[in-house]
């Protein structure tokens, strides 16, 4: 019966492992790739499309900030009824005179170019926005498409578990046939398949949820169909995950800090503007005077607005300072953040790595030895069921952590990359 009883359980192993080995045919629909997923929602996703328009629409912005405004033509009829000779006209040949006024508006020296700058740099705001938008997209899908990872296997060694429960449980059928288990024993095997079976339900719940969610950041219905994971990206070595390192590249290459950036550069441009508005403006002008149908006298206008409310232009001068001050306090409390944040992942990117190694080379052995003693023992009778199913759930335990150390560094690159503006 021992012998039975072994090779029973080995094959039972066997076929589960083979089963959970096994290739998945060619992918038809997204989401077995992280690439794949990324493409469609550069592609789909509402959000990101939107915020790429805006950066659009505010680069065609900068041309008419500088541009001049509007040539103004104004047309005058003077002494339409010739001293009341005649009957009020509007023809230009039949009344008193006629002026003809053409007007150009020229603003000092130097402000069409600062409006020009700010316009500029609110595009390149616009951008980085949408980049800051693109990057946090992609972290939220890489975060999603991790715990779909993990689902899935929390999905398989559940099965695994279960599968060797039925198996176990024919097994004990046999010997509590021939009085070598008690009754007990088989109650704490339904016990178990019944806990598993809940778990699988739960699971599934996770997975439809998780479907949705990914679906919805994909721009696609929330019932599509999506592959299964097939595997999670490699992890850079520790070499590449130097804080020192990383934090040089966070602080040229962070979409937040970028936007940031250009919004000190505008408020540093809106400052000079503001002191510019105590230099006047022009309005250039030519005139012509026609007198019946002959124009012979013409006229050049020069007209210069007067800066004199000096409290109101200190107000705006001062407005303006603020502003800067404030952009600036914004840009440093975002860089703060975003060190702060880096180096937490970090850290905890470090601890999943070394949870992971720990599982693999100490946990997994261990456990694997306490269940070979908890079956010899079970089989010389000198062990009860309860110690050999608990010796099961140690296994389970250890390779589920396994797996959550796994996902869990994964989602601690998804923020790192986050952080930097781009992938690892």
């Amino acid at each position: 019966m021992t012998p039975r009883f072994h090779v029973v359980l080995l094959a039972a192993s066997l076929a589960v492992t083979a089963a959970a080995m096994a290739q998945t045919p060619a992918e038809t629909v997204p989401g077995g790739t992280l690439d794949s997923l990324l493409t469609l929602a550069r592609e789909r996703n509402p959000e990101f499309s939107a915020m790429r328009h805006e950066a659009q629409a505010a680069t065609e912005r900068v041309l008419p900030a500088s541009a001049l405004m509007d040539p103004r033509l104004k047309v005058e009829l003077q002494d339409i009824t010739k001293g009341g000779e005649q009957g009020a006209t509007v023809l230009p040949s039949d009344v008193g005179a006629t002026a003809y006024t053409l007007t150009q508006d020229l603003p000092w020296s130097g402000k069409r170019a600062l409006k020009r700058d700010i316009a500029t740099l609110e595009a390149d705001g616009a951008q980085g926005r949408a980049r800051q938008t693109w990057s946090e997209l992609a972290a939220r899908i890489k975060a999603v498409f991790a715990q779909r990872y993990l689902i899935q296997g929390s999905q398989r060694l559940v099965g695994e578990s279960l599968d060797l429960m039925l198996q176990l449980e024919k097994v004990l059928q046999v010997r509590y046939a021939t009085g070598l288990s008690a009754q007990q024993d088989i109650t704490r095997i339904h016990v178990e398949h019944t806990a598993m079976r809940g778990e699988l339900v739960a699971l599934a719940n996770e997975w439809r949820q998780t479907q949705s969610r990914l679906n919805l950041l994909l721009g696609r219905p929330a019932d599509a169909a999506l592959a299964v994971p097939q595997g999670l990206r490699a992890v850079p070595a520790p070499s590449q995950l130097q804080f020192a390192a990383l934090s040089d590249r966070l602080r040229s290459a962070n979409p937040q800090l970028f936007v940031e950036s250009a919004r000190v550069r505008s408020a540093e441009k809106s400052r000079d503007l503001a002191y510019k508005s105590r230099y006047p403006d022009f309005t250039l002008g030519v005139s012509a005077m026609q007198r019946q149908n002959a124009v012979k006298e013409w006229g050049l206008m020069l007209e210069v607005n007067l800066p004199i409310r000096d409290s109101a232009l200190q107000s705006q001068e001062r407005e303006s300072e603020a502003m800067l001050a404030a952009a600036r306090a914004r840009q440093e409390a975002a860089a703060n953040q975003a060190l702060a944040e880096l180096a937490d992942n970090l850290s905890a990117l470090e601890a999943a790595r070394q949870t992971e190694h720990l599982a693999v080379y100490s946990l997994l052995p261990q456990t694997d030895l306490t269940w070979r003693a908890a079956l010899a023992g079970y089989e010389n009778g000198k062990g009860d069921f309860a110690a050999l199913l608990d010796a099961q759930r140690q296994i389970r335990q250890a390779k589920l952590n396994q797996l959550k150390a796994q996902v869990d560094a994964q989602m601690r690159l998804a923020d790192i990359e986050r952080l930097l503006g781009e992938d690892l």
